[in-house]
């Protein structure tokens, strides 16, 4: 059955922010796509009131719970209590009809519930059920979180699983993937990716944070750092509510261009930066998908940019078609909306060299998330002179841009002298947990006001 039958999908529109005109000579085209998905009944309902759905009612969706179970979850005690009290807190947020699996991560992955190679189907029962077999988690054994992502692809691939299900893992780790080689975790991520999407969180400050972003980012998911183990139930939930939101999987963001235009890059900018420019698969004559994942009510930002023809002044062309597609039951894809980005070609200076306020906002976005990771690496390294420099452009970039959050963070490791000139001071010490939570965060973006 094709997902569009059901009342409850959402619509989604593309719209293009752009400044269509280049001077003479002019090749480079930058614009924003905002993409936004509304109606689908998720805020309010599904989200909040979860068990207000019953079996078929909702969008079909399958979990898989990834708890890491590895030795070093038994220090301290409560990193293992906080562990199965977040999964439990996960698994009463399932709406029921949606299926489940609880995995537990060592050197091997393991079924906890239901077991068998199958997925259990949320309803009352099968949620206690799923919570008493938590009590049996202990900690003990390595780490090799590639094993955890290929028996969640197993599961959630199922044969009772529809096509067109929202397929979701969470996965929670206390440490460093150390008992299987980076090569093997890359490519069980690459196994996976496209199958399902997955939230990585740390718990703790043991664990290595590009590896767990690294994850969430192949995967489409969301990452962050939960570094007091009781915060876990509260994170847990949040993550699954936002699961039990989502109501269309697999959706693509399909460029076409004309003959002679080049894409240079397209990356999401907004709720955070993730480029997607090597993640293309060829989609016909002079197209290409990009994943951006699963969707429920929301709207995310995309920055686009193409290399022209040179054309002369007073000409104009169709520079690219962004539109949104989605496969049916059968496999075909469905176009849900799509946008235009132009190119025209002025001698008027004023037109050409205004730079559109979508696009520099994101650019400066972009700018802060590399500069922080630049900085907290030249720190790491011994560079101070270097990470001071760029921890200092970063305050600057979040100050300019109205981003709050990440100023605050930034705060944590830098003294701030002069936010607006970008001068600040390395503090002499920092809490592992304040660096890593900025290392791990440093991609959040706030949004920019639309223009008219």
């Amino acid at each position: 059955m094709a997902i569009f039958s059901k009342s409850n999908v959402p619509q989604f529109s593309v719209d293009v922010y752009q400044n269509e005109f280049l001077p003479e000579g002019g090749r480079e085209v930058h614009a924003i796509a905002t993409v936004t998905s509304t109606g689908g009944g998720t805020i309010g309902s599904a989200v909040s009131a979860p068990h207000l759905y019953s079996a078929g009612q909702g969008p079909d969706a399958a979990v898989a719970i990834m708890v890491d179970c590895s030795g070093s979850m038994d220090y301290p005690p409560t990193k293992m209590r906080g562990a199965r009290d977040a999964t439990a807190a996960a698994i009463d947020a399932l709406r029921d009809g949606v299926r489940f699996a609880v995995i537990g991560g060592t050197h091997v992955a393991k079924e906890v519930y239901p077991g068998g190679g199958r997925l259990a189907v949320a309803d009352p029962t099968t949620r206690e059920q799923a919570k008493q077999a938590l009590r049996g988690l202990s900690a003990g054994g390595g780490t090799a979180i590639g094993t955890w992502l290929r028996l969640a692809d197993r599961l959630l691939a199922s044969a009772d699983v529809a096509a067109t299900a929202v397929r979701h893992g969470i996965l929670l780790t206390d440490g460093r993937n150390e008992h299987e080689s980076p090569e093997d975790l890359r490519a069980a991520l690459d196994s996976c990716a496209g199958r399902f999407t997955c939230d990585a969180r740390g718990v703790g400050t043991d664990w290595e944070v590009k590896e767990v972003t690294g994850i969430a980012s192949a995967l489409l998911g969301t990452a962050d750092i939960v570094a007091d183990p009781a915060g876990l139930s509260a994170d847990f939930t949040r993550m699954m509510e936002a699961a039990m939101g989502k109501e269309v999987a697999d959706v693509s963001l399909r460029l076409w261009t004309p003959v002679g235009v080049e894409i240079q890059f397209v990356k999401q900018v907004a709720p955070t930066v993730e480029d997607l420019t090597g993640r293309r698969t060829e989609a016909g004559p002079r197209a290409g998908d990009y994943p951006t994942g699963s969707w429920g009510d929301e709207s995310r930002d995309y920055h686009i940019c193409v290399r022209v023809p040179g054309a002369g002044l007073g000409q104009e062309m169709l520079a690219a078609r962004v539109s949104l597609v989605v496969p049916q039951g059968d496999g075909t894809p469905q176009t849900l909306s799509q946008g235009l980005v132009r190119a025209v070609w002025t001698d008027d200076m004023a037109a050409s060299t205004s730079i559109n306020p979508q696009v520099a906002h994101y650019t400066g976005q972009a700018e802060l998330a590399h500069v922080i990771q630049q900085g907290l690496d030249a720190r790491k390294s011994g560079d101070l002179d270097g990470a001071t420099a760029k921890l200092g452009r970063a305050v600057q970039l979040a100050a300019a841009s109205g981003n709050a959050d990440t100023a605050k963070l930034l705060s944590k490791v830098v003294d701030v002298v002069d936010a607006a000139e970008g001068t600040v001071r390395l503090k002499a010490k920092v809490a592992e947990a304040d660096e890593m939570t900025l290392e791990t965060r440093s991609t959040k973006t706030v949004r920019v006001k639309k223009q008219s």
